[in-house]
């Protein structure tokens, strides 16, 4: 990244960026030291900024909604009391994203050490050289005190930034960095670092009161497995709890596994499997002759005869490999009538069940894996049967988060076996029910890794329970059932579902959460007015423009998108990596990438807002636009038909 004298990053050789500050610095109460006292015991954010002549250590108290600050300034030789750091830290449970790698790091390290050039080179090496928090620590000779804390990376779903998931959760600044951190601050540009540093905070404080119900759960689980599952992911909550019991029960630790890369394993492919088709015995040859080989990485390479593997089951293609089946379908509309129903099949617990009914543990912990994952699996029947709500919760952690771990080179459950054994059976044996119903003259119309959708007529339902008990008693496998009015597909990850009940199930880009944890973590809002305006068309059979045109919640119209380093700009202004915006009356041109300068996509007209206006602009909302959009999904997810275009030649 090229800078100027003022640290504004410069595009190309001609362009300046200027740096985006915000119209009005948020306004910073101070907690006082009785204040601090009478809320010991509770929460507070905590955020480190890190210049070579300025170190800012900026606490926000989650109750009052006050802050706590401490500086070390070359300039003008300024220190902080590290007795009242160590204070807080000991007597509140602190908050913090992505903290433990970094901010808890230059933290303690500045308890011993308030030298801001030795602060910058650990944060560097963490940073820009990606060292490891253990070496870290050995080479600035510090160590981390075991003080509450919870870091809120882990507890959010994938991987995404603070910005990101502050950006899905609406808040209402999403600012960068404003000067870039390899220069020294002048005095001018440290109220700005200050204010940048406060809305940080205000975000960490907004995803953490999002995830109480999260955190309270992982609070439970804690204190019933006398673990710290505080800043753990499902899938590491999984771990811990699944590894505890094993010690428990054989009275030894978990024996270090490592396997090497270029590890090849073959399919073992369950008994129940039986195919009739050409499409899929031709399948069954393609998986016999694939060996999977573990990588560098540790993960399984695709072998040759699976990539790009499609396979036909009657009308329908579907895409097999070894993460997962997505038919291939695209532009599809189905609706229930008199005579015709659509039925969704979703199997329940999928994998779980694959893991049980095959057997399936990680060679290096042996059969004592299925006995502790089959004790986990029957206690949770039990809590959820006596409503014990903690319990329940957590061991549907435990068991669901166990199969991604399988696929995971740094955990104690690794095993590349069972997670190719899992995935393959999985789709196998989804296929064999959609064979099974489109022999017997059932329409298949959408199937992934574990569900399919049927349209059928209704004379025809008992036929379809009959094929679905009978694969069920194959398999050991159980089924839910969902029947919908209509069914709308861009493509299999990317419909509305109008239910029984009035109520539309809405999947991939069109919906405001995600598969993942179920919330709006999950997902970035991409106009979302426009979602609602079809939702409400299919159940309420309300018109597009009502809808978009009586909307008064500015964060519907709003589309978030991540872009990569350094981020984005519009005629110049500096936006950052994460950037929001809307269509608005009157605006030209697009939002460009910093450095290349290309186009980000869907951006011909976009206003940027960054900071979410306290009063809706109806003045400034492209009305038109957003119709424009919706109608596009009508005919993305076939409602509509798109007009043909008549040649005359």
């Amino acid at each position: 990244m090229n800078l100027n004298s003022d640290g504004q990053i410069i595009l190309g050789k001609k362009v300046e960026l200027k740096p985006y500050l915000p119209r009005e610095p948020l306004p910073i109460e101070y907690l006082s030291d009785a204040e601090l006292q009478q809320h010991a015991g509770g929460f507070i954010c905590l955020d480190v900024e890190i210049y070579f002549n300025y170190y800012l250590i900026l606490m926000l108290e989650t109750k009052t909604n006050k802050c706590i600050r401490f500086i070390v300034d070359r300039n003008t030789g300024e220190c902080f009391n590290e007795r009242k750091l160590s204070w807080i830290l000991h007597n509140y449970t602190t908050i913090g994203f992505n903290s433990w790698k970094f901010d808890l790091q230059l933290i303690w390290l500045s308890y011993l050490k308030q030298d801001t050039d030795l602060l910058k080179e650990a944060a560097n090496d963490l940073t820009m050289y990606d060292m490891w928090p253990q070496k870290v620590q050995e080479k600035y000779s510090y160590q981390i005190f075991r003080t509450p804390h919870i870091d809120l990376i882990e507890v959010c779903p994938l991987q995404g930034s603070l910005k990101l998931y502050g950006g899905r959760l609406h808040a209402p600044r999403i600012q960068d960095l404003p000067f870039d951190h390899l220069i020294e601050v002048e005095e001018w540009q440290k109220p700005i670092v200050d204010d940048y540093c406060h809305n940080d905070l205000q975000t960490t404080k907004q995803i953490f009161e999002f995830s109480s119900e999260r955190l309270k759960l992982r609070s439970d689980m804690s204190q019933q497995y006398a673990i710290n599952l505080m800043s753990k992911s499902d899938a590491q909550i999984a771990e811990a709890i699944i590894t505890k019991e094993i010690r428990q029960q054989t009275g030894s630790k978990i024996p270090e596994h490592k396997i090497i890369a270029g590890t090849r394993y073959r399919f073992e492919f369950p008994s129940y499997i039986q195919y009739v088709t050409p499409s899929l015995l031709g399948l069954v040859e393609k998986v016999k002759a694939s060996e999977f080989v573990v990588n560098d990485y540790g993960y399984l390479d695709t072998p040759e005869p699976l990539k790009d593997c499609i396979v036909k089951v009657g009308d329908l293609e579907c895409k097999f490999g070894i993460g997962g089946l997505h038919s291939c379908e695209s532009n599809i509309a189905y609706k229930a009538d008199d005579e015709y129903i659509l039925v969704d099949k979703d199997v329940t617990s999928y994998y779980p069940e694959i893991i049980l009914t095959l057997g399936l543990y990680p060679e290096h912990l042996g059969p004592v894996f299925l006995d502790v994952y089959r004790s986990i699996k029957e206690r949770r029947v039990i809590a959820k049967r006596e409503k014990l709500f903690a319990q329940d919760k957590g061991l549907k952690i435990a068991i669901n988060g166990t199969s991604g771990k399988f696929n995971s080179a740094h955990s104690a459950l690794y095993s590349p076996k069972c997670y190719f054994q899992m995935t393959l059976t999985g789709q196998l044996s989804m296929l064999m029910l959609a064979e099974m119903l489109v022999c017997n003259g059932i329409k298949v119309i959408s199937a992934n890794t574990d569900g399919i959708v049927t349209y059928l007529k209704k004379d025809e339902y008992e036929k379809l329970e009959y094929w679905v008990k009978y694969w069920e008693k194959l398999t050991s496998f159980g089924t839910e059932e969902t029947q919908y009015k209509a069914y709308y597909g861009r493509d299999v990850n990317a419909y509305f579902a109008l239910k029984l009940d009035g109520s539309v199930k809405v999947k991939g880009p069109y919906s405001e959460v995600g598969s993942q944890s179920g919330t709006q973590l999950d997902n970035n809002p991409i106009t979302l007015i426009c979602s609602d305006a079809i939702k409400a068309l299919l159940s309420k059979g309300t018109p597009i423009e009502q809808t978009i045109k009586e909307c008064r919640d500015i964060t519907r119209f709003v589309t978030l998108r991540n872009v990569k380093s350094p981020g984005a700009h519009k005629n110049g202004q500096y936006l950052g990596k994460v950037i929001r915006w809307i269509y608005a009356k009157g605006i030209t041109g697009t939002i460009n990438t910093v450095g290349t300068n290309n186009k980000v996509p869907m951006t011909d007209g976009a206003m940027p807002m960054m900071d979410l206006p306290e009063v809706f602009p109806s003045d400034l909302i492209d009305y038109d636009r957003y119709i424009s959009i919706a109608n596009e999904m009508l005919y993305d997810i076939g409602y509509k038909q798109r007009p043909k275009q008549v040649s005359f030649f």
